[in-house]
């Protein structure tokens, strides 16, 4: 694995990404390549390099993992700014960073995203035509879920709020970082925070099953209000005709990721398209359990190798 800094001229500020090879790597040819999105909160060493970025480089890709803009080991100021049109700009941006490697095609490009990153791959995957291949792993609609459950359903007054919030900030008040989930599994149950997706993010954030340092899963309030009015899926039945897989646990939580996955399958307008259903298991069982994971992968794999070219 190699650690680098992406630099752009379009940015003011580096991405931190970690580029994974395949076994037996020989720099003098060229290999497909993967960019993996993490989801909302977390970062590179979590779900999205550790384990499906490892899992694809194992399977003869060449995967990069990055911290998104204004998050983990990335720049860009204020912090803990979860904007989904930066997300999505911040893939191209390391898609630019691969073109240029002599050891990857760049006709041989994907692109996978778990949570979050399964939605901002989707919606990148709609205007980069370097991407050739999609996965959705879990992926939630984050536009949607600010709009609905975020927001306590009152999308409007939360932009009053923000609005209110960044005004008292530009007058010098205290930033409002809000955390996303409870410190432990212990005080969600103490609080009653046990509904399923809310509690199991907090089995993985907040253990040492799946915490570092970058998954701040935290989030600067002021600056939340683009996401209200973004959609992920929207012109997918005109723009998204790449080849998409669409896996979901059928164990259904708060966060929605079982429905957006029906509605961005049902809504693409790709002719090869496939959904893969995992009975028994939820949200974030795919983000590192293995029988789940396992499952996933075993999809993945040879989705990207008929779209993409066989890695190696």
């Amino acid at each position: 694995m190699q650690t680098i800094s992406i630099r752009n001229p379009d940015m003011a500020w580096p991405i931190a990404a970690d580029i994974r090879f395949p076994p037996g790597f020989d720099a003098g040819r060229p290999y497909p390549a993967i960019v993996s999105v993490h989801p909302i909160g977390s970062c590179k060493d979590q779900t999205s390099g550790a384990v499906y970025g490892e899992g694809l480089a194992k399977a003869g890709f060449v995967v990069v993992a990055f911290d998104a803009s204004f998050q983990g080991a990335s720049g860009g100021q204020p912090r803990l700014v979860e904007n989904p049109a930066q997300r999505v700009a911040d893939i191209s941006h390391v898609i630019d960073h691969l073109v240029t490697l002599p050891y990857v095609d760049a006709d041989r490009i994907g692109v996978i995203g778990i949570c979050g990153g399964g939605a901002y791959a989707i919606c990148a995957t709609k205007t980069d035509r370097r991407i050739k291949a999609v996965t959705s792993i879990t992926g939630v609609n984050f536009g949607r879920l600010m709009r609905e459950g975020f927001s306590g359903y009152d999308p409007l007054g939360a932009l009053d709020a923000m609005a209110q919030q960044r005004t008292a900030e530009m007058r010098g008040g205290a930033p409002r970082v809000d955390n996303l989930l409870p410190p432990s599994p212990e005080e969600a149950r103490k609080r009653g925070q046990t509904e399923r997706d809310i509690y199991e993010a907090t089995e993985y954030y907040r253990t040492p099953r799946g915490e570092a340092a970058g998954g701040a899963t935290s989030m600067l309030y002021s600056h939340a209000a683009a996401a209200l009015a973004w959609d992920a899926f929207a012109f997918a039945e005109v723009l998204l005709d790449r080849p998409l897989l669409v896996v979901v646990g059928e164990k259904v939580g708060a966060f929605g990721a079982y429905r957006d996955g029906m509605e961005i399958y049902g809504r693409a307008r790709s002719r090869q398209k496939e959904l893969l259903v995992l009975p028994d298991w939820s949200h974030y069982d795919l983000y590192d359990k293995p029988e789940p994971v396992a499952q996933a992968m075993a999809k993945a794999v040879p989705f990207f190798r008929t779209h993409l070219g066989a890695g190696g």
